[in-house]
């Protein structure tokens, strides 16, 4: 699988341990960046990722920051994209089985680096259930704001 991946300065840890945790397991990773904790702005991240999964729909995204609460609210403001913010592999399981979520999102001061490898590996595991969930994502993306 490939991802391309993101965060701010509050998540540079965490991404680094994502990344490469990816690697060893033989997937494909498009660290955006940053690649130090000085400050940016989180938006300009997401959009990075967003931009780069809707040009590439083989592929997912992963967008962390302190919270995950900001990177998901970036990233769902583009059509097309469905980002999820977990805390758990639960979460990331049904993100994926029940809403054909693309971006995963989590927050480094809230998931330690073990949740963070249950919660990668349920999303990998995930496939989209379609049949009755296929309506409610087509309706997710016919919302205009």
């Amino acid at each position: 699988m490939k991802f391309y991946i993101a965060t701010d300065h509050a998540g540079i840890d965490l991404k680094n341990f994502t990344v490469e945790l990816l690697r060893s397991k033989g997937h494909e990773v498009v660290d955006l960046g940053p690649f130090d904790k000085e400050r940016v702005d989180y938006p300009d991240y997401a959009v990075k990722v967003c931009e780069n999964v809707l040009a590439d729909s083989s592929a997912q995204g992963i967008l962390i920051c302190g919270s995950g609460i900001g990177m998901s609210m970036a990233a769902n403001r583009f059509h097309g994209i469905r980002a999820a913010l977990c805390h758990d592999a639960y979460t990331a399981s049904v993100a994926r089985g029940h809403n054909d979520a693309n971006v995963l999102c989590f927050g480094e001061r809230i998931v330690g680096q073990g949740v963070a490898e249950s919660i990668l590996d349920a999303w990998i595991a995930g496939k989209f259930e379609g049949g009755r969930h296929c309506g409610r994502v087509d309706k997710i993306e016919a919302i205009k704001g």
